[in-house]
Formats: structure tokens, sequence, C-alpha cells
């Protein structure tokens, strides 16, 4: 922990988050979670997932931490044999074993293990 900062602000930081977190949460599922949306709006929360769940992976597929931030063969690989399985059977299960199959095979057989 950085000597500059003392363990109240820490504190104080964190539990400011908390509220923010909680206010923003609430303020869309306690004041209009009970209320019927409009058909635009219900739209597009079907591809929130769709928007977040590559800004997710991206960083670890690009990025990697395991290789100290150096493009990953291996990861690459799986991420494109887990897109194209996805496309193939429009199943989310189906595509994270054939891209978690790929990515350990894939460091099995460079000898990373």
């Amino acid at each position: 922990m950085n000597s500059s900062m003392s363990a109240g602000y820490i504190w104080t930081i964190i539990i400011v988050l908390g509220v923010g977190t909680y206010l923003i949460r609430f303020s869309f599922l306690g004041l209009i979670g009970d209320k019927d949306l409009p058909e635009w709006v219900l739209r597009h929360l079907r591809y929130t997932a769709v928007a977040v769940l590559p800004g997710l992976v991206a960083p670890l597929v690009l990025w990697p931490a395991a290789t100290d931030g150096q493009v990953d063969p291996a990861r690459l690989s799986a991420a494109l044999v887990t897109f194209g399985a996805g496309l193939l059977t429009k199943n989310v299960v189906a595509a994270i074993t054939a891209g978690g199959a790929t990515l350990f095979s894939m460091i099995w057989l460079m000898g990373a293990y």
C-alpha cells in the first residue's frame, strides 16, 4: 500500500464507491424495476452481455498477464476457436468448452506446462 494514503482515506473511497454503485443500480432497478419498459429499451438490453463479455475477454487475449503482456498464440487460437464454435453452434456452453479445450491443448503442445 502506498504510504501517502491512510487507511481512513482508502476506506472512505471504498464506501463512497459502494454507495455510488448502489445508487446507480437502485436508479434502474428500484425506481423503474416494476414498470414496463419500452420495446426499444428491451431490445437494446438484450445485447448487454454481447457487448460486455468481449470487453472483459479481449484484454486477456491480447495482453495476457500470464505472458507479461505479450501476444500468445495459445490464447489467440482459443479465442478464434471459441468465436467460430459460437457462430457455428449458437451454443454458449459448446463455444466455451471448445475454447477451453483449445487453450489447454495449445499450452500443453507449446510446452508451457
